[in-house]
């Protein structure tokens, strides 16, 4: 899991049957300061995470086969969490 802050979403036409109707957001990994740390990942979010929002992401690809409910999916990277304070 890493601590990350969202930056922008990623519209996609044309994608894998089982990512159909799931948004798609730029996160970048922080530090717990807010310092920006390695390079931005592409995330799903199922959660409504907004702009700037502070979300918790994990690359367990096991969570997603379950959300999306195909063991097909290559989807791995996935916000499980928003970050209150």
């Amino acid at each position: 899991m890493m601590l990350c802050r969202v930056d922008g979403n990623i519209t996609s036409t044309v994608k894998h049957p089982t990512a159909t109707g799931v948004r798609f957001l730029i996160c970048q990994p922080i530090t717990a300061d807010g310092a920006e740390v390695g390079a931005p990942t592409v995330a799903v979010d199922t959660l409504g995470a907004g702009l700037h929002a502070r979300v918790i992401v994990t690359t367990d690809g096991k969570y997603m086969t379950e959300v999306l409910k195909s063991d097909k999916t290559p989807v791995r990277n996935s916000i499980i969490g928003i970050v209150d304070q």
